[in-house]
């Protein structure tokens, strides 16, 4: 009886348990999918209200921005390699420091690192002249110290180069009197080469003399230097105008001193040797060309050029008065076209030093509104000297009735007779005779 009568309570018990069970279960799969949904839809709320605080301060944060930093043109001054030429750059200098044109940056390859090194220290007038005081004061052995067994041969035996850099070094330190390059007064750059990889180097800070003394050491001319356990040559090999770096941090007017004009014309060679020197002119050349022609929108560049065939040779030293003439000449109708500086065109200008060879005639000023031009040049159609490469719209202007009568004048009388031939202050390349003709 009491078997039988307990089967049917538990097989009662049983299911109610299961029933609950099952209940429990599906109110607690039910808790907790609904509590995952709640979680859900509220992180997913939070992200989106995050998205679009986050998105709404990124576009707030460029116009604070360019509150803060409104847009405003960057000029640069860009100095060129050019050997002994190099002082045509300071002539230049000269006529910009005259009238107050000071840049945001300089950027020097070669000698202009020396030159670009002496102007950023000191930009004015001052300054300027006595950077001009060093390069008059150069002779051939304060560059290129000669030794007693000097020759040819030099070239030939194993040596990293001909002559060492201490003169060099010298005027360097003259000419920079600061022991780290931002220390200068215009933020400085200085390229050279470097011969692990044979790229570029931008020095903008540390030692300036070992920077600049890299960056204008001539291959087998002058031994390569060694920074931080790497060894660099001239950065004019790579980048001799460096404008490119110029145009990448943002610079929208250039002024690029050029110590000859921009496209190289080398003479037919008669030796290997020579034919080797204009392979390695034309390369150099190159990146100039390259980078003018792909010149970005909104950038202004100003060439001021130097004219070719100035020199006898590479350690020549024998015409720097000359040059620096010419520069002045160059740079002053830059100045009067351009409008560079403060100081309004003309500006008081610094004693033009007299020719060695009277035949050349340098230029001296000669108004109040024109550019300087030699004496007794004459100003015919033939010694025109723009170069359309620079400014296509300039032209030489039509002389006037006073000039003509005074031109025949002169030609009834003989005065012309053995004249010089016209430095030209145009923008471009100037047909300028070999010193010493």
């Amino acid at each position: 009886m009491t078997v039988a009568s307990s089967s049917p309570l538990f097989a009662v018990v049983f299911t109610v348990f299961v029933v609950a069970a099952l209940a429990l279960v599906v109110l607690t799969l039910r808790f907790t999918v609904g509590q995952a949904r709640r979680s859900r839809a509220t992180w997913l709320a939070g992200r989106s209200t995050g998205s679009t605080d986050a998105g709404d301060t990124a576009a707030a944060e460029p116009d604070e921005d360019d509150e803060d930093e409104p847009d405003q043109d960057m000029t640069a001054l860009v100095l060129a390699g050019g050997s002994t030429r190099g002082a045509i750059q300071i002539g230049m200098l000269q006529v910009l420091a005259e009238h107050g044109f000071v840049p945001d940056r300089v950027y020097g390859a070669s000698v202009g690192a020396i030159n670009g090194a002496g102007f950023a220290a000191d930009p004015t007038r001052e300054g300027v002249e006595r950077m001009a005081q060093i390069w008059l004061g150069l002779r051939r052995e304060d560059v290129y110290p000669q030794g007693r067994l000097h020759g040819p041969w030099l070239y030939l035996q194993q040596r990293d180069a001909v002559y060492a850099n201490s003169g060099l070094q010298k005027i360097i330190t003259d000419g920079f009197p600061h022991e780290r390059l931002e220390e200068a007064e215009l933020p400085l750059e200085v390229v050279a080469t470097s011969l692990t990889d044979g790229g570029e180097r931008w020095f903008t800070q540390g030692p300036a003399v070992d920077a600049i003394l890299a960056s204008s050491a001539m291959p087998a001319i002058f031994p390569p230097v060694e920074i931080d356990g790497e060894r660099y040559i001239d950065g004019g090999v790579v980048d001799n105008v460096p404008i490119q770096r110029a145009i990448d941090a943002g610079a929208t007017r250039i002024v690029v001193l050029l110590c000859s004009p921009p496209i190289v014309t080398p003479q037919p060679s008669k030796r290997p040797v020579e034919g080797m020197v204009n392979a390695l002119l034309i390369a150099i050349h190159a990146r100039f060309v390259r980078d003018m022609s792909h010149l970005p929108e909104g950038v202004e560049v100003i060439l001021c050029v130097g004219p070719e065939g100035a020199t006898r040779d590479f350690d020549d030293f024998s015409t720097t008065e000359h040059l620096i003439a010419i520069g002045r000449s160059e740079a002053s109708e830059i100045v009067r076209r351009y409008g560079l500086g403060t100081i309004p065109y003309p500006a008081p200008p610094l004693p033009v030093p007299a020719a060695s060879d009277p035949t050349e005639g340098l230029a001296q000023p000669y108004g109040s509104d024109g550019p300087a031009q030699p004496d007794g040049s004459d100003q015919s159609e033939d010694s025109d000297g723009f170069d359309p490469l620079v400014d296509p719209t300039i032209r030489k202007p039509e002389p006037t009735a006073a000039d003509t009568a005074a031109g025949t004048a002169a030609e009834s009388t003989g005065q012309l007779e053995g004249a010089a031939p016209s430095v030209s202050a145009a923008s471009g390349p100037v047909t300028q005779p070999e010193p010493g003709t």
